[in-house]
């Protein structure tokens, strides 16, 4: 093997290795990541850490990255584990169910993704990209249905004309050929989505609802009747 190839896969393999351990940081202690703090775990003095990453917020972009890759892999997956493509209501209630199970095995990475901002972190246009990878799915189950004349466009209704102008842009960038109203439903249930599993996540359900995956999917399957995702 050439010589900068393995150096290539050590360097890699050193990356990841801090990455392992500053999310055990993040489990232990919240999100006041230190690289001093990461590069003592490591056995590294201070100053070599910095050959991998340039400073604290490079390394939580780089685990944010992460974060938002495997959440979206999650949903792909779930996605993709239902064989009959035209069950929409399934397909959707498969993926809420797989962002709320990666949510409760990965807390620490959830909160750094969907908690309290980081104190002076502002994230770079990259975490953005990664961001949307959810959202594609959840919203592109309704982008198929609607291409294939299962959906129907619901009709604006009380939809605020400003807000379908902001639906628009999002349409045009995003999913052409969906009616605004359709998308705007589809964003009302993926925000729910996630606010029923940062209630969990965050403790806002202790000492109120025991059953909590069955809660769960009831929310779930209220948000798939008000988007027309019939069973």
């Amino acid at each position: 093997m050439p010589a900068a190839s393995i150096r290539a896969r050590a360097r890699a393999e050193m990356i990841n290795e801090i990455k392992a351990i500053a999310r055990a940081h993040l489990a232990a202690q919240g999100a006041n990541l230190s690289l001093r703090a990461v590069a003592r775990d490591m056995g590294m003095v201070s100053s070599a850490i910095y050959r991998y990453f340039a400073s604290r917020d490079e390394l939580l972009t780089a685990l944010i990255v992460d974060g938002y890759h495997a959440l979206g892999d999650a949903a792909q997956a779930a996605d993709a584990g239902i064989t009959d493509r035209a069950d929409l209501r399934g397909r959707w209630l498969a993926v809420c169910h797989a962002v709320r199970r990666w949510a409760l095995t990965h807390p620490a990475e959830y909160a750094l993704l969907f908690g309290s901002p980081v104190p002076g972190y502002a994230a770079p246009q990259e975490t953005t990209m990664a961001a949307v990878r959810t959202p594609t799915v959840l919203i592109g189950i309704l982008a198929e249905g609607f291409a294939a004349g299962i959906l129907t466009d619901p009709g604006p209704g009380d939809l605020p004309g400003a807000v379908q102008a902001d639906l628009a842009a999002v349409r045009a960038g995003f999913f052409p050929g969906v009616p605004e109203s359709l998308l705007g439903r589809g964003a009302i249930g993926w925000m729910h989505c996630f606010g029923a599993v940062s209630f969990e996540v965050f403790g806002q359900l202790d000492g109120l609802i025991q059953a909590r995956e069955e809660y769960f999917d009831h929310q779930m399957r209220r948000m798939a009747d008000l988007i027309g995702l019939s069973g």
